[in-house]
């Protein structure tokens, strides 16, 4: 069943709310919102009212009816940390039974049936190990860069570079110059959870600040690296600390332009150590819509297919979302909160077909790509 933007103007809804009118209508204008026209849209409006803005706006910045994905694998080096983050059910303490370092023969033959299945990008992620050298990341990255020249490295993330520069006691600027010159592509946004750090400090206490997540990615839009933004909400911070998230994205954004995307996602809480219900689909799509109207400056808003599933993240392309996010080959982390929808790339075209656009496989930096399966390289340490 195709689904259709409704057809209303906003003001006939809340004409009654001057304050949800007058953001609505500078939102329909094209300009810029403000932190209190934003409380307004995101604590007052209603959810139909969001959703027509957001998909106008989305319409605005990409008029053609496409939406994309990327082909790519989740590949976790290593699930050994010491942050002891109390969100995550994925990571081991050091010494703990199940952790591991993966072997270069289990990431070939991930890589090539990566590549097998027409995907053209790895997105590596690991924990804060407290024993792997920098040299050992470097070494890696050449190894990937050497044995599969046309594959993106789409890897490690801000915490995991910032932890690097504290424990090897050189500054992120170098760190990113190594990763870069051993063959390291573009950095994904993850690690973000909440950019404020009064929530940082309750959820993820050993894991880099707000401040130093963003001049992590400051520093590597200097370096000509593009990444991608994320937020992970729906834990232990209020409605507010997400607005403070979508501003300070946006603030960086204004000076370095190089978030290519922002993905939201909500909190998956089974197996961790914060007991909240988890949120529903409404929420979801309320905070997606805001955010596609105060990232103004961001061209790319992803849905989230594996954390809300297939049916909500359809209804996500009309609420400012134009990019169904990766093929997602692999993927532990959210899996290990008990989460676990599947699609396949079929699957993926047969949503988006349903909501009235064309499919599109792209990279990372949104060129189209046609998909073809590969024959591929047997390579091994």
């Amino acid at each position: 069943m195709k689904l259709f933007a409704p057809a209303y103007s906003p003001l006939d809804i809340q004409a009654n709310d001057r304050e949800v009118a007058t953001a609505a209508n500078l939102a329909l204008s094209g300009q810029r919102l403000d932190r209190a026209h934003a409380e307004a849209l995101y604590f007052r409006a209603d959810l139909h009212t969001l959703a027509h803005l957001a998909h106008t706006i989305r319409l605005r910045c990409h008029p053609d009816r496409v939406v994309t994905y990327v082909g790519d694998r989740n590949i976790n080096y290593s699930n050994v940390c010491v942050c002891g983050c109390r969100f995550c059910a994925f990571f081991r303490a050091p010494g703990e039974e199940g952790g591991y370092v993966i072997s270069r023969e289990e990431m070939a033959q991930k890589i090539n049936e990566t590549l097998a299945l027409g995907g053209t990008q790895i997105l590596l992620q690991g924990g804060h190990h407290p024993d792997l050298p920098l040299e050992w990341y470097e070494d890696l990255l050449r190894w990937m860069r050497d044995t599969w020249p046309s594959l993106h490295i789409h890897a490690f993330s801000p915490p995991e570079i910032f932890f690097w520069s504290r424990k090897f006691g050189i500054n992120v600027k170098e760190v990113l110059h190594r990763l870069r010159e051993a063959g390291l592509h573009s950095i994904p946004g993850g690690g973000a959870e909440i950019l404020e750090t009064s929530v940082r400090a309750k959820v993820s206490p050993n894991k880099c600040t707000a401040e130093e997540w963003l001049q992590v990615m400051e520093e590597a839009h200097h370096q000509g690296m593009r990444t991608t933004a994320t937020m992970m909400f729906g834990h232990e911070e209020e409605p507010r600390h997400r607005l403070d998230h979508l501003f300070a994205i946006r603030d960086l954004q204004d000076r370095t332009h190089g978030f290519t995307a922002f993905i939201p996602w909500t909190f998956q809480p089974a197996h961790t150590r914060i007991h909240v219900a988890p949120l529903p689909a409404p929420a979801y799509l309320r905070l997606l819509a805001i955010s596609r109207l105060v990232l103004d400056n961001v061209p790319n808003i992803q849905a989230s297919w594996v954390t809300m599933g297939p049916q909500v993240a359809q209804l996500a392309l009309f609420y400012g979302a134009n990019d169904f996010g990766s093929l997602m080959i692999e993927e532990n982390v959210v899996a290990a909160a008990g989460v676990s929808f599947h699609m396949s790339r079929q699957d993926i075209h047969k949503v988006i077909h349903a909501a009235g656009f064309t499919p599109i496989q792209r990279t990372m930096d949104y060129q189209p790509v046609e998909p073809q399966p590969c024959v591929v390289s047997g390579g091994t340490a």
